[in-house]
């Protein structure tokens, strides 16, 4: 017995990698026998966590093991789903889409990029070549129902989409977090392992942290205090801050030090920007009263550091681009934009940010909605009327890539109808979903484990600079092929009809990233980076990662305007105070309004396949507060139907006074019960959608981006005879 455990023991090894699993970047350990995960558990030498893992990164090996995972190319027929080759595979699908773009022309066919790509080194890098065979202008990506107004403002103001500041939670003071929950996030647009700990240690050091919010967050829950916000009212609580921070001479006291207001050239126009706006005629509205505002204010202003962090809570709102423009504001005329404790930019080894454009809006608008496009992409929201409504320009193909947009995007039902009638799809995707169950061809990549990693965008977003290159953990097999792979293959074919110029250009390159790999280009990223000492042989020979360095002063180099100056924009967002105007005198405070929420063991729809994942008591449930549920005679436990105007569905009462009345709250991400999905754990713990709820034509309109937070509802307690209709999408029941 003793010879078989040693035996055991000598086959163990151990793999040092980054989980790619969300934003946080956690150094993780994984023992194996060059063939089975056998554990997976935080490493404790990488510099950036410490240790620290969430329950997903386990899930790693939940996903490399999973028996519903596509390891061959599939091909929807009448007798259901059946595989064929790779080369019959790409072939079929440059075949159709070619045939699409030549009956109908080149924007007739459409793509969607889900957000897993940006977690995944090969595609972030190679991705451009699939771009460019496409030659279409009907793109889509995720970014409009999540982060978008983050991107506009870094663009607007800083001069590139992807200059984004972080808070500096390592060494603030005073960490204000409107509509953010860092604990089930771990970070967003803010990569931090641990925040529990980071928000602790800040409370540790004598300072404060403060949570605005619909709901009694995980986050709010550990915070100094937490006071309920209406839903979408968040831009009327920041503009009367601003206000305060004027009037209470904050803004003037701040100025002699105050670097960054030094570099923006209409930051006098500020001082009046919310003139309108005093914490009494926002208090009733918001649900947050005048001496209470006036306090935050004072307390922030007069913190030793502080922050104001806004993240999907003040995003994803009919006013998110106003709000976060609002956000920023607050930083830079408090003094708080470049400092340590404060809003401060990462530097990482990779300089995607001088290595790419800046991004731009409005170029374009939609064909049926007349949405702006931002950097080539039109909102998300935009994609249904696109497919359905008939005329020149109709998609009428489309691909998706590592997405799920019937699941992630408003009006769910009406995507997944307008799928339906597409004439060819195809999908880059390991999994029959709820989406790529419409594909004619499935093209499936490998697992996460099966492939190098390096975080090119999330180190952009790094609350401490670090640098880790992590190579796969197991090797492909010969019948299997990497996203990278798959984008070069389709678009050498897709490149066959090109002018001959054109053609031999981007041939050479596709060669030589198909010869060389990503980790080629990684090595040519890292070597024209901004540390002297970093390259791919540095990274490989410390497998915990390297530690570049706590965040630093990095203005005026960081701007990337010609000029070197803050460029504040102020009549692009002042004109939308009109809007704001127009809400108040028209704000019913009568509807019940109905937000998402998220979990740590939850990203989005594509972790709900992992048994461990999932397990334990349902999590889709319709979270709502006592009074609200007595108000409908609901009690707790209860099946309650849920509409919107695009829709209903039947979910579970969770009765519980983490809500503030007149709110409710269903998680994102489920709604697993549609016909064709082959995901037997996600069906086993089906849910509801709350995308089947959020409306398509509820949006920012400043940007395009959802209003997928703040939906008007009714609800209806269901009877206990109708409780076997079960937790359903009303829909589905036709």
């Amino acid at each position: 017995m003793a010879d078989i455990i040693n035996d055991v023991v000598d086959m163990e090894q151990t793999h040092f990698r980054t989980c790619n699993l969300c934003e946080a970047m956690c150094g993780i350990e994984i023992k194996h026998d060059g063939q089975k995960v056998l554990s997976i558990k935080g490493d404790k030498n990488d510099p950036f966590s410490q240790g620290y893992i969430c329950p997903k990164a386990t899930a790693l090996q939940d996903l490399y093991e999973d028996p519903d995972r596509l390891r061959h190319p599939v091909e929807r027929t009448a007798d259901g789903w059946k595989q064929i080759s790779w080369n019959e595979a790409l072939d079929k699908v440059a075949t159709g889409i070619q045939a699409v773009q030549q009956q109908y022309g080149q924007n007739a066919f459409g793509i969607y990029l889900g957000n897993p790509n940006v977690h995944n080194m090969g595609g972030m890098l190679t991705i451009k070549y699939l771009l460019h065979s496409l030659k279409s202008r009907s793109r889509f990506s995720a970014t409009s129902v999540d982060q978008l107004p983050h991107h506009i403002v870094s663009m607007h103001l800083f001069g590139h989409m992807l200059r984004i500041p972080v808070p500096d939670v390592n060494n603030t003071h005073y960490m204000l977090i409107i509509g953010g929950n860092p604990l089930a996030s771990n970070g967003s647009i803010m990569s931090a392992p641990n925040m529990r700990q980071k928000l602790k240690d800040i409370k540790a050091r004598g300072g404060k942290v403060v949570v605005i919010d619909p709901r009694r967050t995980e986050t709010a829950e550990i915070a100094s205090e937490h006071h309920f916000i209406r839903p979408a009212t968040d831009v009327l609580l920041l503009l009367a801050m601003l206000n305060e921070i004027y009037l209470q001479g904050y803004a003037d006291k701040a100025r002699p030090n105050n670097r960054a207001a030094a570099l923006a050239p209409e930051i006098d126009k500020l001082a009046t920007f919310a003139k309108d706006y005093s914490a009494e005629s926002v208090a009733s509205i918001t649900g947050i009263s005048a001496s209470e505002i006036k306090r935050l204010v004072k307390e922030f202003c007069e913190a030793e550091s502080s922050v104001c962090y806004g993240r999907m809570g003040i995003s994803v709102q009919e006013f998110g681009l106003l709000s976060q423009y609002l956000a920023m504001v607050i930083n830079i005329v408090s003094g708080r934009l470049d400092e340590v404790g404060g809003l401060m930019f990462p530097n990482p080894a990779v300089d995607v940010v001088n290595n790419s454009g800046p991004g731009y809006l409005g170029k374009r608008h939609s064909r049926v909605s007349n949405l702006p496009d931002f950097n080539g992409e039109y909102p998300a929201v935009a994609m249904s009327d696109e497919m359905l409504v008939a005329g020149e320009g109709q998609l009428k193909g489309f691909m998706c890539v590592a997405g799920n947009p019937v699941l992630s995007t408003p009006n769910g039902e009406k995507l997944d109808k307008a799928l339906s009638q597409l004439e060819f799809m195809v999908a880059l995707d390991y999994y029959v979903n709820e989406t790529s169950r419409h594909a004619n061809i499935i093209l499936p990549p490998v697992s996460a484990l099966e492939r190098d990693h390096y975080d090119v965008t999330f180190n952009g977003f790094a609350v401490h600079n670090v640098a880790k290159y992590s190579p796969a953990l197991f090797d492909k097999k010969d019948n299997e092929k990497h996203d990278w792979e798959i984008y070069l293959e389709l678009a050498e074919r897709l490149e066959r009809y090109a002018p001959d110029a054109l053609k031999d250009k981007r041939k050479g390159e596709r060669d030589l990233t198909k010869k060389l790999g990503p980790k080629f280009l990684l090595d040519q990223a890292l070597k024209h980076g901004p540390y002297d000492d970093i390259d791919l042989e540095t990274l490989i020979d410390n497998p915990h990662g390297v530690d570049l360095g706590a965040l630093q002063s990095m203005l005026p180099d960081a701007l990337q305007h010609a000029d070197k100056q803050i460029n504040m924009n102020v009549d692009f967002y002042q004109a939308d105070l009109e809007r704001v105007q127009q809400m108040m005198q028209h704000y019913d405070d009568s509807q019940i309004l109905l937000i998402g929420r998220r979990h740590v063991r939850s990203n989005n729809s594509w972790m709900h396949n992992s048994y461990r994942l999932v397990k334990g008591k349902s999590r889709c449930t319709l979270m709502l507060h006592p009074e609200t549920a007595a108000q409908y005679k609901i009690v707790d436990g209860q099946e309650v139907k849920v509409t919107s105007r695009v829709g209903s569905v039947i979910i579970v009462a969770e009765v519980t006074d983490e809500l503030m009345p007149g709110v409710v709250s269903i998680p994102h991400g489920f709604g697993h019960s549609r016909r064709g999905v082959r995901q037997k754990i996600a069906q086993a713990h089906a849910g509801v959608s709350v995308n089947d709820l959020t409306d398509d034509t509820l949006i920012d309109e400043l940007c395009g981006n959802a209003a997928v937070n703040g939906v008007p509802v009714q609800l209806e307690a269901i009877e206990t005879e109708s409780k076997s209709l079960a937790t359903v999408n009303l829909k589905s029941l036709a």
